[in-house]
């Protein structure tokens, strides 16, 4: 079970990392533009704070088991990525559209999978 936790982490924390540095590198006026299309807007700052958010939660998936120091904070930020993908998942429907919809919905179930995992089945050694 930790080796399968640990694959879902990676490929977690890499999605993360891509969406997020995305949010944070694309110019302002392509971000408007990009959700101009959306029946839900967003402002330009609000995409960027859900982009550094889902690079801290990357970021939160990797490095606490890696480096064992506070290794409970691993589930946190699953939990805390699995709220974001449920605002996604909403937004995305909330503009009609039910296919791309069920991509941040599996993301989320990942991330849950993840955040019970590590908080209950497979708890990592060293917990502070």
């Amino acid at each position: 079970m930790t080796y399968l936790l640990w694959i879902i982490q990676i490929l977690l924390a890499l999605l993360f990392l891509f969406t997020g540095g995305l949010k944070l590198v694309i110019p302002a006026d392509k971000l408007t533009a990009m959700n101009a299309q959306n029946q839900v807007q967003m402002s330009v700052l609000f995409l960027r704070f859900i982009g550094a958010m889902e690079i801290l939660g990357a970021l939160g998936l990797i490095l606490p088991g890696l480096m064992r120091i506070k290794p409970g904070l691993t589930p946190l930020a699953a939990a805390c990525l699995v709220v974001i993908m449920i605002g996604a998942t909403v937004v995305t429907l909330a503009n009609g559209t039910i296919g791309p919809a069920i991509f941040p919905f599996v993301a989320g179930l990942l991330a849950a999978l993840v955040a019970y995992g590590r908080w209950r089945l497979a708890p990592q050694a060293g917990r502070r």
